[in-house]
Order: structure tokens, then sequence, then C-alpha cells
């Protein structure tokens, strides 16, 4: 019997992971502590997709509502199934810029101990198993704000003919400005490229650019295109912090990401890092994500502008996926932007 063990798994990547490998005829080690809704509040609680699990693969899902900060309880459930688990994909996290100023102890606890505890359990019980760390474009800091960038009447483009293809894993994480989230994730995403090349563990780093789809309980701090469909359709003033909303995003649906993934599942490398998103295909800058909402929901958004942009925010940020399709050249982007806002209005409206 072949199991995945997924954290995070009621939140926008882990349910999908769920319900991905399930179809692949995996049994599911599910572990969530709905601390999403502790982060952000009742909008972002993620006991719906728990829910949604329980009664559609109630069969295949073994679900642990635990805390990944509990090495004890982690390292139990690792010998529990250590004879059966084949993928572990961690995308557990604490995952917002803001809210990390909050509480930054909890905040690198969350992020980056609980990596090396998670780590440190494959290594023991399960080292042929393939382990998936879900990092993020924040662990360049804002290096990506100094390239080259010309302003236009919607959006913001890097014109550096260097990256013309979107950011690529040759950009430096050293001496920028990441915020506290953005450094908690990077020591995380050391961590698992460490023990890969030095520990010859099978692990994937993907440093994700904006991960969405109807799966997502999208919050004000964090989940961009989801909560701003949200907010179009129940009519929530929607708030844009800096760049006049001209601050440009790659989005990528959560089955894309999954499905690079599965890729690299079945030929996994060891400590291999990939920028992951919706690349030149699905991008957007904020103006330009509300005027395709507008229209395709025909109401009006209610929006204002905060003048100070976020901490280690990227004016600009496309993700430059050709490593990736290189190394997994039958992996494609399935899903266009316009698909995945009529997903979300779809889940939001029935």
């Amino acid at each position: 019997m072949k199991y995945a063990l997924i954290t995070g798994s009621s939140g926008l990547v882990g349910s999908e992971a769920v319900e991905f490998f399930i179809k692949k005829k995996f049994k599911i080690i599910a572990i969530d502590n709905n601390f999403r809704s502790y982060f952000f509040g009742k909008n972002a609680d993620t006991t719906w997709q728990k829910k949604i699990q329980i009664k559609k693969f109630k069969k295949d899902v073994f679900h642990y509502n635990i805390d990944i900060r509990n090495q004890k309880k982690i390292n139990d459930i690792f010998f529990k199934y250590r004879k059966n688990i084949k993928c572990i994909i961690h995308a557990a996290a604490q995952p917002s810029h803001d809210w990390a100023y909050k509480e930054p102890i909890l905040d690198f606890d969350i992020n980056a101990r609980s990596t090396l505890y998670m780590l440190e359990s494959t290594k023991r019980y399960c080292p042929q198993a393939t382990f998936i760390f879900v990092s993020t474009n924040k662990v360049y800091g804002d290096t990506p704000n100094k390239l080259k960038i010309k302003e236009k009447k919607e959006r913001f483009d890097i014109v550096d003919s260097r990256f013309k293809n979107g950011i690529n894993e040759n950009l430096s994480i050293d001496t920028s400005t990441h915020s506290l989230f953005g450094v908690s994730k990077c020591s995380a995403d050391l961590l698992a490229q460490e023990y890969g090349r030095n520990l010859k563990l099978k692990t994937g780093i993907f440093r994700a650019g904006c991960i969405t789809g109807p799966k997502h309980s999208g919050a004000e701090l964090h989940g961009f295109l989801n909560y701003l469909v949200k907010c179009n359709l129940k009519k929530i003033k929607y708030n844009i912090f800096g760049y006049k909303g001209k601050q440009v995003r790659d989005n990528i649906h959560s089955y894309d990401l999954i499905n690079a993934f599965w890729h690299f599942h079945l030929k996994p490398k060891k400590g291999e890092v990939y920028n992951i998103g919706g690349s030149l295909k699905n991008n957007c800058s904020i103006l330009e994500a509300i005027k395709l909402i507008e229209t395709m929901t025909n109401q009006k958004m209610i929006y204002s502008f905060k003048n100070n942009n976020r901490v280690g925010d990227h004016i600009c940020y496309i993700s430059d996926i050709s490593k990736f399709k290189k190394d997994y050249p039958k992996w494609k982007l399935r899903y266009s932007l316009k698909n995945i806002i009529e997903q979300i209005i779809k889940e939001i409206t029935e």
C-alpha cells in the first residue's frame, strides 16, 4: 500500500494534493490543525475542505489534527507508517508577510523549525520517499525590485533582458530585504536543499508564485486572486497596498502545481530548486485582475489604495518555469487565468 503524507492537508495546496494522489491510488496521511483560521480569521477557516475529504474519500484519508511544531507527534506518525510512505508534501506554513511581524517566533517555528522536524523524520524512517517542500518566491526578498522595471498604464513589467521569461533560479537570495516571513521560508528552503544535496534525500524545493484556485480559503493577508473575487461578489472593499495597484503576479492553479509535484515524484532529484508559477502565460496586475473579474461577474469592484507597500513585496514577479519544463517536459499548464477565475466564481456562488 502506497501512502502520501501531506501537511496542510485542508489548505489550498494540501487539499488539491489529497484529491490528486488518491486518484493515483495512494492512501493519504492528512495533517492539518486549521491554524489558518488563527492567522486570518473565520474567512480563512479550512474545515470545509476537511469535511469534503471525509465525505468523499473517507476510506482513503487518515486525518490527524496535530500541530506540526509537535516533534514527538510528527515522529510518531512517521514511525507508524514508515514502511508505506512513498511521498511527503510539506505544504503547511504561516504564509503571510504581514502576519509574521505579529508573532515572529511562532512564524519561524512553523515555517522553519517544523520543516527540520519533517526532514529529520523522513531521514530516519523513510529515506527513500520523495520529499516535496512548498517554498515561495519571497525567498528572493526585494531583489526583483532592483531589476530594470518599466511602468505602464495598468502594470509594471521587468525589462531586464536576463529575465525576459521571468525570474529564474539564478537570482540571488542574498543582500535583500525579505520580510520575516521570507526569512523563515528561506531557512526551510535551504534546509530542504541541504538534506537533499548533503544527506541525499530526494528533496524538491518549489518556489511558487501565487498559488490559487477554488479550493482556496482566501483572506485579505493571503490568497490574492481568490479573495479578490470574493470581495467583488460580496461587495466587500478591497485594499490595494502600494505600487498603485500595478504590481504584477503570476498565478498557478493548485492542480497544475500538484501535477508538477507528481512529475517530480516519478523522477525525483536531490535538493533541486524550481521556480514554479503561472509564468508568462498567467500573470496580471491587481488593476488588470480587477478589470477581468468585473467583466466576468458584471459587477463593479469596491476598492481603495493604501500608499505604503508591504515590506519585501514584489513590484513585478513572474516565474520562469523553463528549468522545470526542461527536466520534466511532459508537464504543462492546464488552466488559464480566465479558467481559474471562472472556477473561483463558481465555487463562491454555488
